[in-house]
């Protein structure tokens, strides 16, 4: 049920109510002050709504409310000072709104306090050093975006019951504190994009519990612990945009639960660790800006849950194919990119007849479905931040919807021709082979791939004329055949209409709109000035045949006159009549 409109004054009549839950629906405006009267309530749930306007104060009067829930709504203003006369509150739940200003100190010495999530807000909250002091009981804290900053206060380790912990989006500085164990019961550990450096404690492997690392975007050095290979509870392991080196750790067990394995844009060197393919359930591994030196890891097809291979800017080398040994081969591949590295050979004609998962077609969908996880009763977005090349341009995705899919094999050395097999993989969106040393002609089949929305086919060695199939992509946005050998005609109408001389510089052969370069005239219509030209050549071509004819006549009767019966003459005449007869 999705219910609209806005909250009837009438239910502040219901003063005897203890519990009120609306969630999930779309109701909007400001909340009624008749409200005031449910000083009864133990339990209000308005999360995720269209809520607006500042929170009333006379939240404050709730003095016997236990879980307040207005996360996901359009609040503005500051938190109130009053709802730290809520003595008996265990959940604060106001996360993703529009709320300023500070977090009320207030709220930090309620020890009744479980469960506090103002994340997604602009708020600032003060760090003290005994901040946490009193939050004996906190199991969940989620301070993302709130303006932390200085050193993670050492009174955080003193909560003993912490299973979730989330400081994103903040300025903290310092070292990951080795006090870090002491949190037993962690098993979601956030603290993406901040200041941070130095090592990843040790002490980190004793958190046996842990499902979440999340570390991104700070300047955390040194190797990788190799303990994460053994911590089996581990679902999610994100390091992207450090300073890690070493290797990969090489001990991934057999009960290894890992969905996500993100260590791109560090210094990491050396091969992808076999390991891996004990981590069955493994849909996401981006390895991309590294140094790893390796050959194509078709190893990995094995893993029949893996959706998006990233190995770009690297070092692998070698011809990607598949062996006898590979079962399941990437069946449920929809993204992959490994783009500048130097693998060679032909383009992997079997490898892309397995990618079934882009093969059977685009399915229209009621609601958007992104690549998300469900952690800690939230729903956790691994996906955040992957790069690709898409529609010409370095994209970030702040989300990944689970249609998006992509092939990337640019800037490598791969040679021979684009094979047709491509044009089976009918939802997908993003084509990139340039840069490579890729020859022959474009294939028609292209002209099948009814969702693509960027296909860049440059810097290669491709012939031939650009097929007219091609106006069958509809939802083409970007098309780039640069720096090629491509001639004839430049198709004309639907998506070709919107593309520049930019799409086609570097083909001398190719004339036609948007180049300045007109076609050749055998290749466009007549005109009327053209039709007048060729009705004077025909009847000067039959005025020229009456003269040639006059002129043998009168040579032909000298001839018979002056020396009798041309013998020769008539026999050729006869064999023509008799041969004429007969047909």
């Amino acid at each position: 049920m999705d219910l609209t409109g806005t909250i009837p004054s009438q239910l502040g009549n219901l003063s005897f109510l203890v519990s009120l839950i609306i969630r999930n629906n779309s109701f909007h405006g400001s909340l009624p002050t008749e409200l005031i009267d449910l000083h009864r309530l133990k339990y209000l749930n308005f999360g995720n709504n269209s809520f607006g306007g500042e929170i009333p104060t006379w939240f404050g009067y709730f003095t016997k409310l236990e879980r307040l829930y207005l996360y996901m709504n359009n609040f503005t203003g500051v938190i109130p000072s009053t709802f730290g006369n809520l003595s008996k509150l265990e959940t604060l739940s106001i996360y993703n709104n529009n709320l300023k200003g500070p977090v009320p100190c207030s709220i930090f010495n309620m020890s009744s306090l479980q469960q506090i999530s103002v994340g997604g807000n602009n708020l600032v909250a003060y760090l003290s050093s005994n901040m946490f002091g009193y939050l004996t009981r906190l199991y969940y804290l989620d301070l993302r975006s709130c303006q932390l900053s200085g050193r993670i206060p050492m009174s955080l380790f003193k909560c003993k019951n912490l299973n979730v912990l989330y400081l994103d989006y903040n300025h903290l500085e310092g070292t990951v504190p080795l006090e870090i164990s002491n949190l037993t019961l962690l098993q979601y550990f956030s603290i993406g994009i901040n200041n941070l450096s130095g090592h990843i404690p040790s002490s980190i492997c004793n958190l046996n519990s842990l499902k979440l690392l999340h570390l991104i975007e700070n300047s955390l050095d040194g190797e990788i612990l190799k303990c994460i290979g053994n911590m089996t509870s581990l679902s999610h392991i994100d390091l992207e945009k450090n300073n890690f080196h070493g290797k990969i750790p090489e001990n991934f067990g057999k009960g290894c639960t890992l969905k996500s394995f993100r260590i791109n844009h560090n210094q990491v060197e050396g091969s992808l660790p076999r390991s891996l393919g004990n981590c069955k359930g493994l849909k996401l591994l981006d390895v991309g800006n590294n140094y790893l030196n390796d050959i194509f890891p078709d190893w990995l097809g094995n893993l029949d849950q893996l959706q998006i291979l990233i190995l770009r800017s690297n070092r692998f080398f070698g011809q990607v194919q598949n062996t006898s040994e590979i079962t399941v081969s990437f069946t449920r591949l929809r993204v992959i990119d490994i783009s500048h590295n130097n693998f060679s050979g032909y383009l992997p004609m079997h490898f892309f007849k397995n990618l079934h998962a882009i093969k059977e077609g685009y399915e229209k969908k009621d609601q958007p479905e992104y690549m998300m996880d469900v952690l800690a009763n939230t729903t956790w977005n691994y996906a955040f931040g992957l790069s690709f090349t898409a529609k010409g341009l370095d994209t970030e995705f702040q989300k990944l919807l689970t249609i998006w899919t992509v092939i990337d094999f640019s800037n490598n050395q791969f040679v021979g021709e684009i094979p047709k097999t491509l044009g089976e993989l009918h939802s997908l969106v993003v084509l990139n082979l340039s840069h490579n040393c890729l020859t022959g002609s474009i294939p028609s089949s292209l002209g099948d791939l009814s969702e693509l929305e960027s296909l860049d086919l440059s810097s290669n060695q491709l012939h031939g004329r650009i097929p007219t199939e091609l106006n069958n992509l509809g939802f083409l946005e970007v098309l780039n055949l640069s720096h090629n050998h491509l001639k004839g005609p430049i198709p004309q109408g639907k998506q070709f209409d919107t593309f520049t001389n930019d799409s086609y510089i570097g083909n001398l052969g190719l004339c036609g709109l948007p180049l300045s370069k007109g076609c050749d005239n055998d290749t466009k219509t007549p005109t009327k000035l053209d039709r007048g030209d060729d009705e004077m050549n025909w009847k000067f071509s039959i005025l020229m045949g009456y003269g040639c004819g006059l002129v043998l006549g009168l040579s032909m009767g000298y001839i018979v006159f002056t020396t009798g019966k041309p013998w020769w003459f008539i026999r050729i005449f006869e064999k023509t009549r008799q041969r004429l007869a007969k047909r």
